[in-house]
């Protein structure tokens, strides 16, 4: 048997910060290898991977593989979202890492899902017509190689956080809202990006089983929801919502359910654990599926830490890690 370990860990805009920044990046990856090293993951997921400049240089994960220096990920394929025709984005990049085989990389944003149109009511002035509302980050699907000969396909994904989306003339400051119904369309516009992108990731998954109905499939990443939220449950699509029986080897399955309750959570919001990091898989991984870890130990409280602008050199995140053995 050949054990694979497979993790998703939202690293919180992890940037090549200077060393009179605090946190600096050697605080940073003084607090976070070691996190990696325990994870001794196959295949991360990475979200919020800030990109660097360098002189003479196109734009570059330099942080991203100065945390794995010394890990078992050190000079592993680093497979990153960006922008068309460019080196990675300066911020908040999408990252597959492993060791193993990239047979096909593909990026997704409203090749599946067309794009958001909406006439803002409260902005100021309001919008005469119907303008594009943007989405932010894009799908990251990787397909990798298998030990066993077979192929793993790896979607990344950073569905958009529930932070209401600006709307001109609504804003007095980076935190004051102008008036409580222009906050309020701003939080309804970023739940319309948020299931946009799950519809999206939907559609890709059974696009990728449309191709072949034993495909191996993992969406991992910060989905910004519980499980119980509708965007996680369009992803998932389980057979107690579709109605349909026929569509059972299309449902994708929460690894996280093996975990006890009381642990089951990757964020502390305002005193209470939330479970908004996901590992979904198909259900033919079942088979090879042991167990999965969350190492939330140490997780502050991110509200806290917002509400005083407060930087730490860890994240408030924490990683979800599942393993899996092949013959």
């Amino acid at each position: 048997m050949v054990q694979l370990r497979v993790a998703t860990f939202n690293v919180e805009n992890f940037d090549g910060t200077g060393p009179t920044e605090r946190p600096s990046l050697a605080e940073r990856v003084a607090v976070m290898r070691p996190q990696i090293d325990r994870l001794r993951a196959d295949v991360v997921c990475f979200q919020e991977v800030h990109g660097q400049e360098r002189a003479g240089q196109p734009r570059a994960l330099h942080a991203l593989a100065e945390l794995l220096r010394g890990t078992n990920l050190e000079g592993a394929a680093m497979t990153s979202t960006r922008p068309q025709g460019d080196a990675v984005y300066d911020q908040r990049n999408l990252v597959v890492v492993s060791h193993l085989p990239v047979l096909h990389v593909e990026q997704l944003r409203n090749q599946l899902v067309a794009p958001l149109t909406y006439r803002r009511l409260t902005a100021v002035p309001p919008d005469q017509t119907a303008v594009v509302i943007g989405i932010e980050r894009p799908v990251l699907l990787v397909e990798l190689g298998l030990p066993d000969g077979g192929t793993m396909h790896v979607v990344n994904v950073h569905l958009k956080s529930k932070l209401p989306t600006e709307i001109p003339g609504q804003k007095v400051d980076g935190f004051t809202w102008r008036t409580a119904d222009g906050w309020a369309e701003g939080t309804y516009l970023s739940s319309m990006k948020r299931m946009s992108q799950a519809l999206e990731v939907r559609r890709l998954v059974d696009r990728i089983l449309d191709a072949g109905r034993d495909a191996r499939i993992v969406v991992a990443g910060d989905y910004n929801a519980e499980p119980d939220e509708i965007t996680v449950l369009a992803i998932r699509g389980d057979v107690e919502n579709t109605g349909n029986p026929d569509l059972v080897g299309r449902v994708l399955v929460p690894i996280e359910q093996t975990i006890p309750e009381p642990a089951r959570y990757t964020l502390f919001h305002q005193g209470r654990g939330q479970m908004l990091d996901h590992m979904l898989v198909t259900r033919n991984l079942l088979a090879h599926y042991r167990g999965s870890e969350i190492h939330n130990e140490i997780l502050h409280d991110e509200s806290a830490a917002f509400a005083v602008d407060r930087k730490y050199p860890e994240s408030d995140h924490a990683p979800v890690v599942a393993t899996f053995d092949f013959p």
